[in-house]
This record gives C-alpha cells, sequence and structure tokens, in this order.
C-alpha cells in the first residue's frame, strides 16, 4: 500500500514540475498565435480605390496613394452601421463635426458674368430731313463723339426749298406775319436752330448742304449708312453709346434668386485687372426667367469713366449674401457632402464614444459659400463627419455597408479583378490605370470650351519641360483668356454649374500665380495643384477626346506630383530634361 502511495505521489510532483515548465509557454505560444493571426489578417486599401487590398502598407498601384488600414468587424452593430479603428481615424485625418441650426448669418456667393452697353445711355442719331449725304464725317465704329460735332453734310431737295419760302416770308413779315411764323417753324421742326433761320435771313443766301450734329457724347457702336446714300426724314444714321457707365449682367439660377436683393454690395474682379477689386451695386434683378438656362439676371451698374471696362468682357462677382431670415434651417460643410449623380450622402457619427459610422441620405438646398443647406435628413446635434469622408465611404463600400455608389448595401469586389461603376457592375481595369464611370451631362459647346483651357493647359506644361519661364508666364495668361471665355449659360444643371464655379476658380487662382511669377519653382508648384484642379474638371465634365493622368513619385520634394498629357509617353514636366521620363500612367480619363 505503501509503495503505491509513494507511485501516486511521484506522479503528482511530476505534473505539477510539468505544468509550470511547460504550461505557460504553451500559453504564450497560443496567445502570439492568435496576436500573429490578428496581425497578419490587418488588410490595408486605398480610400479612393476600395477595391485594392493587400495584406500590407504600400501605395496604390492605380494612384499611388497611401494605403490605409482596413477597419476590423463590426460585432454588435446594426445592419448598415459599421467602425474603424483609432489607427485608420488617424491615419485618414477624419474629423467630425456636431450639426447646429443657424437662425441668421453672412456669406459670400460668387456669380459669374459679362460687361454690356448700359442701354439707358444708348442713342440712335437720326436724320430729321431727307436728301443725300454728301459727307460723311464718322470714320469708324468705335470712334468717340462730342455732343454738337459734325456728323454729316446732307443736300436736301425739301430743305432747299423751305428756304426758299423763308426768304419771300421774310419780305412780307410786316404784312403776313402769321406766314413768316409759319414758315420758321416748318425749319424749326427740322431741327435747324433760330441762329441757323437768322444767318440764313441775314445773308439772303440759300444753303445747298445742311450739317447734322450729334446731339448726344458717346462711343460709335454701329454705323448705319455710307457717304453717298440716300436716307429718309427720321432714318437712323449712327448708334452711340455713353461708356462712361456700364453693365455687369450676372446669371443667377432659381435656388439662388431669394439670397439678393436691390442695393447690395457686389466685388467685382477680371482676368484683364488680376489684382484690382471694383464696387457696384445691385441695380436690378430680372423679373422673368430663362426658361431654357432657368436663371434670371441680376445687374450691377458700373463706373466707366477711366474706359476699362469693354462690352463683352467677362466678370466674376462676389455678393455679400444674407440668409436664413426667417427661418431656421440646417448647414454642413460641403466637404461633408458626397454627391454620386442622383443622391447626396453624409456619414452620421452613430456612437459618441466610438468610431461608428452610417450613411445618410439628405436633400440639399442652397449652396451657401463653402457649406450647403441641408432642407431633409439631419438634426440638431447630429454629428457628422466633415473630412476624410472618401475614406470613410470607402470602408464602408469594403464591409458590404451602404455606401455613396451602394445605397442597398453589398459585398464589394477585392482584389485587381476590376472596380464597382456607377450600377455596381464591375468593370475592366488595365494594370496601372482606371476608367473613370462618373460623369456630369453637360454639352458639347462646353466640352470644347473646357478642351481650349486643355490645350493652353498642354502648351505650358511642355513649356515647363524645356525651363523657360517667360513663356510659362504667358502660357498662363493665354489659359486665363481661355477660362474667362467658358460660357457658364451651356450648364443648365445647377450641380454642374456649382461644381464648375468651384474648379473655375480653383483654376483661375493656380494659373494666375503661375503667370504673376518668372520662378520656375515656383511655376511648378503652382502647376501641380492646376493640374489636380484641372483633372477634376476633365473627369467631371469630359473633353472628347482621351487624356493621360501621369504621376512622378519624386516630384514636389518626393512627395510626388501629377500631370496631364495627350499622349501617354511620359515627359515630367517638374524636372525638365534632368529626369524627363521619371514617371507612369497613372490613370486614362476617358
Amino acid at each position: 500500500m505503501k509503495k503505491y502511495i509513494i507511485y501516486i505521489g511521484i506522479l503528482a510532483v511530476g505534473l505539477l514540475l510539468g505544468w509550470i515548465l511547460f504550461g505557460g509557454s504553451s500559453n504564450n505560444e497560443i496567445e502570439h498565435s492568435h496576436n500573429t493571426v490578428a496581425e497578419t489578417s490587418q488588410m490595408w486599401t486605398c480610400s479612393m480605390h476600395p477595391q485594392i487590398m493587400q495584406p500590407e502598407a504600400g501605395d496604390c498601384p492605380i494612384c499611388g496613394m497611401d494605403l490605409i488600414p482596413v477597419a476590423s468587424g463590426s460585432d454588435g452593430l446594426l445592419a448598415n452601421q459599421f467602425k474603424l479603428n483609432e489607427n485608420a481615424m488617424a491615419l485618414a485625418n477624419i474629423q467630425t463635426s456636431v450639426v447646429g441650426e443657424n437662425i441668421e448669418g453672412n456669406t459670400i456667393t460668387k456669380l459669374s458674368g459679362k460687361v454690356a452697353k448700359n442701354e439707358e445711355a444708348n442713342t440712335v442719331q437720326v436724320s430729321y430731313f431727307s436728301g443725300r449725304i454728301e459727307k460723311l464725317n464718322v470714320s469708324f465704329t468705335g470712334e468717340e463723339i462730342r455732343k454738337g460735332q459734325l456728323l454729316a453734310s446732307i443736300y436736301s431737295p425739301e430743305l432747299y426749298a423751305a428756304q426758299q419760302e423763308l426768304l419771300t416770308a421774310s419780305s412780307l413779315e410786316a404784312s403776313q406775319p402769321s406766314l413768316y411764323k409759319a414758315v420758321r417753324n416748318k425749319l424749326k421742326l427740322w431741327k435747324l436752330s433760330d441762329k441757323q433761320i437768322n444767318d440764313i435771313e441775314d445773308t439772303g443766301k440759300i444753303k445747298e448742304n445742311f450739317p447734322v450734329n450729334a446731339t448726344v457724347s458717346g462711343t460709335v457702336t454701329e454705323k448705319l449708312v455710307a457717304e453717298g446714300d440716300y436716307i429718309k426724314q427720321g432714318q437712323p444714321l449712327l448708334k452711340i453709346a455713353n461708356l462712361n457707365t456700364v453693365w455687369a449682367n450676372f446669371d443667377v439660377y432659381e435656388n439662388q434668386i431669394d439670397l439678393f436683393k436691390k442695393g447690395q454690395e457686389v466685388k467685382i474682379s477680371t482676368t484683364a485687372y488680376p489684382n484690382k477689386v471694383f464696387r457696384g451695386k445691385v441695380d436690378f434683378i430680372d423679373p422673368i426667367m430663362n426658361t431654357k438656362t432657368r436663371t434670371a439676371k441680376l445687374r450691377v451698374v458700373l463706373n466707366n469713366k477711366e474706359d476699362m471696362f469693354k462690352p463683352g468682357m467677362f466678370v466674376q462677382g462676389e455678393v455679400v449674401t444674407t440668409f436664413l431670415e426667417n427661418d431656421k434651417a440646417i448647414t454642413v460643410p460641403s466637404s461633408a457632402v458626397l454627391w454620386t449623380g442622383e443622391r447626396s450622402v453624409v456619414y452620421l457619427k452613430i456612437d459618441p464614444k466610438q468610431a461608428v459610422f452610417e450613411m445618410q441620405e439628405v436633400l440639399l438646398g442652397n449652396q451657401i459659400g463653402s457649406n450647403y443647406e441641408v432642407l431633409e435628413g439631419l438634426g440638431i446635434g447630429d454629428e457628422i463627419v466633415a473630412s476624410g469622408t472618401f475614406t470613410v465611404d470607402a470602408s464602408a463600400q469594403l464591409q458590404g455597408k451602404k455606401s455613396m455608389m451602394n445605397k442597398d448595401g453589398g459585398k464589394v469586389m477585392t482584389g485587381h479583378e476590376g472596380h464597382i461603376g456607377m450600377d455596381n457592375t464591375p468593370t475592366r481595369v488595365n494594370e496601372g490605370q482606371t476608367r473613370i464611370d462618373e460623369r456630369l451631362e453637360v454639352s458639347e459647346g462646353f466640352q470644347n470650351q473646357l478642351k481650349k483651357v486643355f490645350n493652353n493647359y498642354i502648351s505650358l506644361k511642355n513649356a515647363l519641360v524645356k525651363e523657360d519661364s517667360k513663356k510659362v508666364s504667358q502660357d498662363a495668361k493665354g489659359l486665363l483668356n481661355k477660362l474667362s471665355q467658358v460660357d457658364m449659360k451651356l450648364l443648365t444643371d445647377n450641380k454642374a454649374h456649382n461644381h464648375w464655379m468651384s474648379l473655375g476658380n480653383e483654376i483661375k487662382e493656380s494659373a494666375s500665380s503661375i503667370s504673376t511669377t518668372t520662378s520656375i519653382k515656383e511655376q511648378r508648384s503652382h502647376f501641380k495643384h492646376l493640374s489636380s484642379h484641372l483633372a477634376k474638371a476633365i473627369r467631371l465634365f469630359g473633353i472628347g477626346q482621351n487624356v493621360y493622368f501621369q504621376f512622378c513619385p519624386m516630384a514636389g520634394n518626393n512627395k510626388g506630383a501629377y500631370w496631364l498629357s495627350k499622349d501617354e509617353k511620359v515627359i515630367n514636366p517638374y524636372f525638365g530634361e534632368a529626369m524627363i521620363s521619371c514617371g507612369e500612367v497613372k490613370q486614362v480619363i476617358e
């Protein structure tokens, strides 16, 4: 019996020693194994191309952007809620803001328009008697004339006969004063002055040719007759405009009309004088809408005594508008809103303590500066994503939740098989390239005007390749000129109009910065931003041809920079001959 007790004791001690020596190691091994699985299960994606999924950090093979970590599982959440980890939030710089109500406030609304002649100061110079133009003293359209200036000499048989009547009646003035008075009044109806009539009487000579003098001062805008023409009484000879004041006519869209009122101050700028700001006041708002463009005219009268404004010149206006005067409403930053062409969405932060999000469709009202008015879909106190919205949307797509391009949720494609189009179907993607399927419907006329801007951009890019800073500056001015000729009336859709307003101003700002410096380093820095904004415009509107979106990882102090090209061959504008072939095609904008 003692022998069995000893054996049992030895076995117990052995088991205890074995657990002490190897049990902790086993647990550590299991824990390490779990950690390894956890680490290796972390996937990385691109915020702009969520179809990319890689097991480690790096660059997106499509656009070259840094990959971000994919959020972990979302156990315990509702069907369309998803969660992001702290690392993803920090890397993508995702920021949120709490929605509050705006009772009343001021913002700047930007408008585009053209300079026109002041119709109130337009005059038609007519002839007050019939005859033949013996001498026309106005040489050309655009000539400046002064009130009282001799415009033409006319031979008039009627006036010749009337002068003879005057001389006969003047000899009978004492006996027939009423006849004499009637003849004088007849001449006055033909706009002869008392001095002219008295000269005929005093000299007793009949004048063959009579002068036509200007009744106003101004600029000749149209010649309606030529020397030798026969004219009738009351026939127009010249059109004259007084350009001391001109009109700036701006197009106001239907959803903006309630933001403006007569007497508001308008700051006006033009590419002709990039460093000057002019001021005027709203003089008139057309009560009739243009049914084709869905716009109304807003008019500002400008002082033009220094002849700085030319009719037909493009101008931009900035109006400080008071909004939401009577009704309480909600506004959100424009960076918080994603737009698909049909729907506008934001992302709600559901849990104030955790990074849990859910997509929410909203109905937008007016664009007020850098904010949108929200009519439906949000309430006071809601917390929304204000910055990094694309990253949050990419996470929603990856986790099969409701997202901007997939309103019903569902699995998305991963790997390099393709990417998701507007209809949620895969579209073929070539290596290193992608297609842009989302495009706004605009007229061919607008695309052609944008294409002219792009052609100037290509000329500017080629000048950067040759490091010809003077030519770069000239081409930037040429680009600004073509940009000013883009007719916003061709954009009949409000969303297209708003997108172009924003992008057009960014393109203008970048090109203006390039045109005002001769430092090739500064020009290339501004060119980087110009390329980014013009690429967005071409993606949205198209120009009727393929455009190659190219990238060099060493440009911009090794941060990388993009540019646009007509050709697939890479010619780098950021380094010139030193590294002319550095880069690759990242995207083909079809």
